[in-house]
């Protein structure tokens, strides 16, 4: 197990379900992703961050609108991983989510012991293919960096055990056949992809895309590990106005969904 690996299953050994906001790093621009960051650490269990790139074939809207300003504004992948190195080891274990050709043009191995050595604990790349992320985890587990894979509801079993048996930190389930932003429903198609993925593979179990309200991350913690927020976290800081005041908005709602979540009933498995 990498050192990444271990500091993320330290996060998971509380025992009940873990929140796991995330900032587009550099949006609206360097210095206010920092602050947006630094008002979740205190709730967050895990913090995600974003590095802005323009074809996000995963993000939904918001987040590529987001990106896209991060990219206007000048934000660079060392920009992202600055903040990971900002918010330090003393805070929630950090992951980052990219893509393959950023990893490609830097060099994976160049990218992969930067992140390390900025404190990253986990890579999350949406358009990794499992079959071809050999030389990228040997890379990431030589630096101590948790390669993170995804799966969705229509990952077949053997290809949810496949990926089970390769990933290390936890699985990022991908809550709908789609991009992120839209609405979850937490139900039984939901409930059933879970069973299958918990059927399937050993580690922690995190849904993301479209979660939104406590209500949700709670009957999520039901049949999850953990729950991603992140679309609906852009939208709060821009509607305050953005800067301090979206700072504020941002860390009042994560309170309240750490607080959700901390008072749900502890996990037996």
């Amino acid at each position: 197990m990498s050192d990444g690996a271990s500091r993320i299953a330290e996060a998971f050994s509380v025992g009940r379900p873990l929140f796991v906001p995330y900032v587009m790093g550099g949006y609206p621009d360097v210095a206010t992703s920092l602050r947006y960051a630094e008002a979740l650490v205190p709730h967050a269990d895990i913090l995600e961050l974003g590095v802005p790139f323009s074809d996000p074939l995963a993000d939904g809207p918001t987040i590529q609108a987001a990106g896209q300003a991060a990219l206007d504004a000048g934000t660079r992948p060392g920009d992202v991983l600055e903040i990971a190195a900002e918010i330090g080891t003393s805070g929630p274990p950090v992951v980052v989510m990219t893509y393959v050709n950023i990893l490609l043009a830097a060099g994976p191995r160049a990218f992969l012991e930067r992140a390390a050595a900025a404190g990253v604990a986990g890579l999350i790349i949406p358009d990794l293919p499992l079959d071809e992320a050999g030389d990228i985890r040997e890379q990431a587990r030589r630096a101590g960096v948790a390669l993170i894979p995804l799966v969705a509801p229509t990952t077949d079993d053997a290809r949810l055990a496949a990926v089970g048996r390769a990933g290390e930190g936890f699985v990022y389930c991908v809550s709908v056949t789609g991009v992120t932003g839209g609405q979850v429903s937490v139900d039984e198609a939901l409930t059933g992809f879970l069973a299958r993925a918990r059927a399937a593979i050993d580690l922690p179990l995190v849904v993301g895309f479209g979660i939104r309200t406590p209500e949700q991350v709670v009957a999520i913690g039901e049949i999850a590990d953990g729950a991603v927020i992140a679309s609906h976290l852009i939208r709060l800081a821009d509607e305050a106005g953005g800067g301090e005041p979206g700072a504020r908005a941002i860390g009042d709602y994560a309170a309240g969904i750490a607080g959700a979540l901390r008072s749900a009933p502890a996990r037996s498995s």
